[in-house]
């Protein structure tokens, strides 16, 4: 099973790993000013995996509603996602994959682990 890991920064401000089973990291979040506003991005994601896809690299894409995990490509032709909240805001993002596949299955984990995933709070 995943698990979602708190890491606090030299400042003291948190973010969080989301780890598939293998340890592999699956998604990051944003940066939070506190431990409570990071545990609720945790808990947002959990809620939002379910998400539908956009893919914005293929031409004439249909808009999704949201939340939903948004497919793009960047200048260097990796594809990355992001996953938005209800309200809009990405809650997390994947590193760049090599392809499309590589992509959706880095979603596909998210949508596997995130629901049921443990937290772990930073020693």
């Amino acid at each position: 099973m995943g698990k979602f890991v708190i890491v606090v920064n030299e400042k003291g401000d948190p973010h969080f790993n989301l780890l598939a089973t293998n340890g592999q990291v699956i998604g990051t979040s944003e940066v939070y000013k506190s431990m409570a506003s990071c545990k609720n991005g945790i808990d947002s994601v959990k809620r939002c995996a379910e998400g539908e896809i956009e893919d914005t690299t293929v031409e004439g894409f249909e808009p999704v509603k949201h939340p939903k995990f948004v497919i793009t490509q960047d200048k260097a032709g990796k594809f990355r996602f992001n996953l938005k909240a209800k309200n809009g805001e990405i809650i997390l993002s994947s590193q760049g994959y090599a392809s499309k596949d590589t992509c959706i299955n880095g979603i596909n984990s998210v949508k596997k682990n995130a629901p049921e995933a443990a937290v772990v709070d930073p020693e």
